[in-house]
């Protein structure tokens, strides 16, 4: 039984386990001085069109919580959406790796920072006993399954630049963004004014690892000072960075995104049409977020199927990954409607 709960319930996708089975052949140096984690980084170069710093990391708190703390000095503070991931579920990770940098929570429609509220929390206070603004944190796609637009990451970017605060990218489900948009990674990053962004693998069909990327390498200065500090430098990094190659290569990674997409399409498409059943955000990358009556939420519990009720806004959420396949996307709106009936 596939279950909605998380996308990270998935296992390894195809070509990432064939990379990481095909990497695990004799001897190779260790801590990243492989031939693997300096082709994966060149093939990222590649994808982003940019000759950017890439290091890897286990988890994506470890990458969000790493980047904003070489961004930052402890004095500092980061604006983020008020449903921000790094706010919400990374346990103070932020806080923690940056010796105290506050996170100044913001609001915005669907999940996603504007820039108007990030003008009100830069403008709140500029006095030395206030936490200064240093970086705008953005979520892409959000926390609610939204995606940013490249004007809407270009008109934070260039205000955030404006008053010197930098811009970093929470990416978990960066690979949905890109496939939903269309557009190149490139655009939707570095070009719109991104400095810094972690590339979520694990959500994309890898065992475990997370890109950080830095467009800039001038901020990435002793950053693998920190992920070694930080227990994130993996002694075998060739085996966190070769199923990168296996997903990277002919395009798997946006395939098996726009794949999720569409099963989360077909998902809000049969919710529409089932009574009591409302649909609370557009549904734009691999997430549906639904209100159900409690009624049915319970009865599909009862039925064994797996979601969250507590992430987001409210509502049920309802995740899709790089494997889940229409006949279970199926089974869940039959059972769906049946309690509904």
């Amino acid at each position: 039984m596939q279950h909605f709960a998380s996308d990270n319930y998935a296992g390894i996708c195809p070509e990432a386990l064939d990379a990481l089975i095909a990497a695990n052949v004799g001897h190779a140096p260790a801590y990243g001085d492989d031939e693997w984690t300096h082709r994966v980084s060149d093939r990222l170069r590649e994808l982003f069109a940019a000759d950017c710093d890439v290091y890897f990391a286990f988890n994506g708190t470890a990458a969000n919580s790493l980047a904003l703390a070489s961004l930052c000095q402890s004095y500092h503070s980061v604006v983020c959406h008020e449903l921000a991931h790094v706010d919400t579920d990374e346990c103070g990770g932020p806080e923690f790796f940056s010796n105290g940098s506050k996170l100044l929570p913001a609001q915005g429609e669907n999940g996603k920072l504007t820039p108007d509220a990030l003008r009100e929390v830069i403008a709140r206070r500029s006095d030395i006993h206030y936490p200064k603004p240093r970086v705008a944190t953005l979520t892409q796609a959000t926390e609610v399954g939204t995606v940013y637009r490249p004007d809407e990451i270009a008109a934070i970017a260039e205000l955030a630049h404006a008053h010197g605060l930098r811009v970093h990218m929470d990416g978990a489900r960066f690979a949905n963004a890109v496939a939903s948009l269309g557009a190149s990674p490139a655009d939707i990053t570095w070009r719109a004014g991104v400095d810094v962004l972690c590339f979520g693998g694990t959500k994309m069909g890898l065992p475990v690892g997370e890109a950080v990327v830095f467009f800039d390498r001038a901020l990435s200065e002793d950053f693998a000072w920190r992920c070694k500090q930080a227990g994130q430098l993996a002694s075998k990094m060739r085996f966190l960075s070769a199923p990168w190659l296996g997903l990277l290569a002919d395009g798997a990674w946006l395939r098996h995104a726009a794949h999720a997409n569409a099963m989360a399409r077909r998902l809000a498409d049969g919710l529409a049409a089932i009574s009591g059943a409302h649909l609370l955000f557009p549904v734009e990358a691999n997430g549906v977020f639904a209100e159900l009556p409690p009624a049915v939420l319970d009865g599909l519990r009862a039925r064994g199927w797996r979601f969250y009720t507590f992430i987001g806004a409210g509502g049920a959420r309802f995740m899709c990954a790089w494997d889940t396949q229409p006949e279970s996307v199926d089974a869940l709106l039959a059972d769906l409607r049946a309690l509904a009936a």
